[in-house]
């Protein structure tokens, strides 16, 4: 299936990029990934041979940096489409609050600004969850309409998803005249893992397989796996349908840290030993955050259950996403696989 079209993926040495370029690739079109350094572009090799990807004919790297403007008006000379997904990650080094909205914000608008030069189609950004549901509680599932409200419990990472979302719809619709945008907004990505850089949820099943928590805490989430995020992204670039819309990926209902435990205990057998089989009170969790800094983040979100509604993907684009317990255990397989685990 050969395809003339060129998409850029930026980020391209990330989780959800990967499975993007993997996804372009399988239909037949071309991809220009952005790397920070070039000196990234085997290694990305690596990752997608892992996805089973055979040819790299169609595909090429350029370098561009989310704090270089210059860098990607360069980058996206003869592109049709933009799958933006380059931003501060949790696991980045980013620290403070400006270490992730101001890259993240900035780096929107400098590759809507350079799409919108070079004649670009459409541009797919990768938004999150956290730009829908935080700063707020509901009872009922959030959908596309629901917006993240910042207040100071909402952590810098969710607001820089939230502040530059908001940027690129500002763009559009002030600037962008003639140029298409969709946003995907994944809850937490699970999947198969292509190499040792994956996303942030993916931490907690490699802990729980290594044995580093002693129970679970009580705390539920949305999961979605990260080849239903690709498909989404491509389905959000190629449907007419999905211009100006934002689309929540994920798999179904939220589920616990308990359950998820469950799922690996079930399907691992002897590879599940260390996995955790009970709960922990919240008020050890409370306790022990004190003397583990990195329990602190997870504090505010003890007993909090938010749903998330899949309808308008699954609707509006025929999106089908992979269930809760497969994706929880593709994880594990490939965390295995790649000897990930201990």
């Amino acid at each position: 299936m050969e395809n003339r079209e060129t998409v850029l993926v930026t980020g391209g040495s990330g989780f959800i990029a990967s499975y993007c370029m993997i996804t372009l690739l399988n239909n037949g079109y071309k991809v220009r990934a952005t790397l920070r350094s070039l000196r990234k572009s085997e290694l990305v090799k690596e990752m997608l041979k892992e996805g089973e990807i055979t040819s790299f004919e169609n595909l090429s790297f350029a370098e561009a940096d989310l704090e270089d403007e210059a860098s990607w008006e360069k980058a996206v000379q003869g592109c049709q489409y933009v799958i933006h997904v380059a931003s501060p990650t949790p696991n980045t080094s980013a620290r403070t609050e400006d270490d992730f909205v101001i890259p993240a914000k900035n780096g929107v608008l400098f590759v809507m600004r350079a799409a919108k030069k070079a004649g670009v189609k459409r541009v797919v950004l990768t938004s999150a969850f956290g730009a829908v549901g935080m700063g707020t509680t509901k009872t009922t599932p959030y959908t596309e309409e629901d917006w993240t409200v910042i207040n100071d419990k909402v952590a810098p990472y969710q607001r820089s998803k939230t502040i530059s979302e908001q940027a690129a719809w500002d763009f559009i619709e002030n600037e962008g005249a003639g140029m298409e945008l969709s946003v995907v907004n994944p809850t937490g990505v699970l999947g198969p893992v292509l190499a040792d850089d994956y996303s942030h949820s993916i931490q907690t099943i490699k802990q729980m397989l290594n044995g580093e928590v002693s129970g679970c805490p009580k705390m539920s989430f949305g999961y979605v796996d990260v080849r239903d995020v690709a498909d989404l992204h491509f389905k959000a670039m190629t449907m007419p349908q999905a211009n100006g819309q934002r689309f929540i990926a994920v798999a179904g209902k939220s589920i616990s840290i308990l359950d998820t435990a469950k799922i690996l205990r079930e399907n691992l057998g002897e590879k599940a030993s260390k996995v955790p089989t009970k709960e922990l009170p919240n008020w050890l969790v409370r306790l022990l955050a004190v003397f583990i800094p990195k329990l602190k983040m997870i504090v505010p979100h003890l007993g909090l259950v938010k749903e998330a509604s899949n309808e308008k993907a699954k609707t509006l684009l025929g999106w089908n996403p992979r269930s809760n317990e497969e994706a929880v255990i593709a994880t594990a397989k490939s965390l295995i696989h790649l000897n990930l685990v201990k």
